[in-house]
């Protein structure tokens, strides 16, 4: 009889390490979740250190593609937020780093997608969102809730029209995070479980062996189209992040 493991078990938090310090009544514990957080930064710098290229004048092919991914987000940005604010593309390549880093890490197998953790996901979108409020509100004063009222607005209309702007921004600090945490679990998931259907199947015989050898190639086909979701996803994060630093700055 073949036991199947739940496809949601894969994103449940884990403790490696507790530390109790009883007599300051504290607690410290070393989850996957901070585990694989903390590879990812390392990842992320060890990249970084990797495509210094030991200042070489021929760029080594780490450093070639490091600076089309700063071209690229560059021009992103100036389209998005505008050239006159260029001073927050260091936060949105770090941004973008951190979480395609942490998406592609999370299809290596039996690895942990911190992504899919609603605790890091909608928080980095609630700081995102309380970081934003709090530049518009610094750069316009009192003037920022203008944002509220669409230009043109009948008298009639304004505090319909209002509730709809504001229930529509702060669903923001959801939408988010929300929809990254939501396609790398939907991914994720189906992946689990086709896997778990394939491999006693693949066991089952030299027969059955050929037999799943087309839904095998269709699981490869899968396992690609999850890698690409993992890069869409990571532009499609901070390119809302752009356009919600636009809104905070120009008001519109």
């Amino acid at each position: 009889m073949v036991l199947f493991s739940s496809p949601l078990e894969q994103f449940e938090v884990t403790s490696f390490l507790n530390v109790n310090l009883t007599l300051l009544g504290l607690n410290f514990a070393l989850t996957n979740l901070g585990l694989y957080a903390l590879l990812v930064l390392m990842l992320s710098i060890s990249v970084h250190v990797l495509a210094a290229n030991d200042r070489r004048l021929v760029p080594s092919r780490w450093s070639v593609g490091l600076e089309s991914a700063y071209a690229s987000l560059h021009g992103m940005v100036k389209e998005q937020v505008g050239s006159s604010n260029e001073r927050y593309l260091p936060f949105i390549y770090a941004l973008f780093f951190f979480v395609i880093l942490a998406n592609l890490a999370g299809n290596v197998p039996y690895s942990f997608t911190i992504s899919t953790s609603a605790v890091l996901s909608i928080g980095l979108s609630f700081t995102i969102f309380f970081a934003v409020t709090v530049l518009g509100l610094h750069k316009h004063g009192l003037h920022f809730f203008a944002f509220f009222v669409p230009a043109g607005t009948p008298l009639a209309m304004v505090p319909l029209l209002v509730l709809i702007e504001l229930i529509s921004y702060l669903a923001r600090a959801f939408s988010l995070g929300v929809r990254l945490f939501a396609n790398m679990v939907a991914g994720h998931t189906l992946l689990k479980i086709l896997s778990g259907m394939l491999w006693p199947i693949l066991t089952s015989g030299l027969l059955m062996f050929v037999v799943a050898l087309i839904p095998m190639s269709i699981f490869l086909a899968l396992v690609g189209l999850e890698v690409a979701v993992s890069v869409i996803q990571a532009y499609v994060f901070v390119v809302l992040t752009c356009v919600y630093l636009r809104d905070a700055i120009d008001l519109h």
